[in-house]
């Protein structure tokens, strides 16, 4: 009887150890804590590599896919679409975008043209003979600049581009507020200078977006 009695105490024993030992084991799996900061540190990883939009590429556009391509933004481009402001549509008759870059190695000044791509090239800002790299809202030449002014009720793509020039040009061709059907002819025309030598693009940055009348 007694080692009967043992026996049952020592098996009562092993399975009350067994039960407890399950019950630690919820605690153990339950410690996801790492695996949660693991992630909310790959999240924000994610969105650190992510806020530096990189330069353009130019090989996909038709004007300038020969050349290289830099950075440039505008405070008035958000999410894809340019601000009422620029056009005629706002109070202000149209302001031209804000625009920044850095320098780009090697130039001595820079042109820039604005092209209502769905309006057989019509251009609404050509300039040429700019030494600064950032340009304020509404800072662009006189006549030099006219707002988007689309058919009511529809929207058009919008393209600026910066052309970094070794040397000024004898002249940017091409008209604001008006249709230029020869408009990749005048990007071409960039890349001779005033004293006739070639090769003086350099790069060219752009920045895209949709206007809605």
């Amino acid at each position: 009887m007694l080692t009967r009695k043992l026996t049952s105490l020592i098996l009562c024993s092993a399975i009350a150890l067994s039960f407890a030992g399950c019950g630690t084991a919820p605690v153990i799996s339950a410690t996801s804590g790492p695996s949660e900061n693991t992630a909310e540190s790959t999240a924000d990883s994610t969105t650190d590599s992510t806020t530096e939009a990189p330069a353009p590429d130019n090989s996909k556009d038709e004007f300038v896919s020969e050349y290289a391509a830099f950075k440039v933004t505008s405070p008035n481009l958000n999410g894809g679409k340019w601000d009422d402001r620029i056009g005629e549509r706002a109070e202000a008759k149209g302001v031209s975008p804000a625009l920044s870059w850095d320098p780009v190695e090697g130039a001595s000044c820079y042109a820039i043209y604005m092209v209502d791509l769905d309006t057989h090239y019509f251009l609404h800002w050509v300039q040429g003979d700019i030494t600064e790299t950032s340009l304020a809202e509404g800072g662009a030449a006189p006549g030099k600049y006219i707002g988007p002014y689309p058919e009511p009720g529809s929207t058009h793509r919008y393209n600026i581009y910066v052309i970094a020039l070794k040397n000024p040009v004898e002249r940017v061709k091409g008209g604001s507020n008006s249709i230029n059907p020869k408009f990749p002819e005048f990007i071409k025309a960039l890349d001779t200078d005033a004293s006739g030598n070639t090769g003086n693009i350099i790069s060219v940055g752009r920045v895209c977006g949709t206007y809605t009348a």
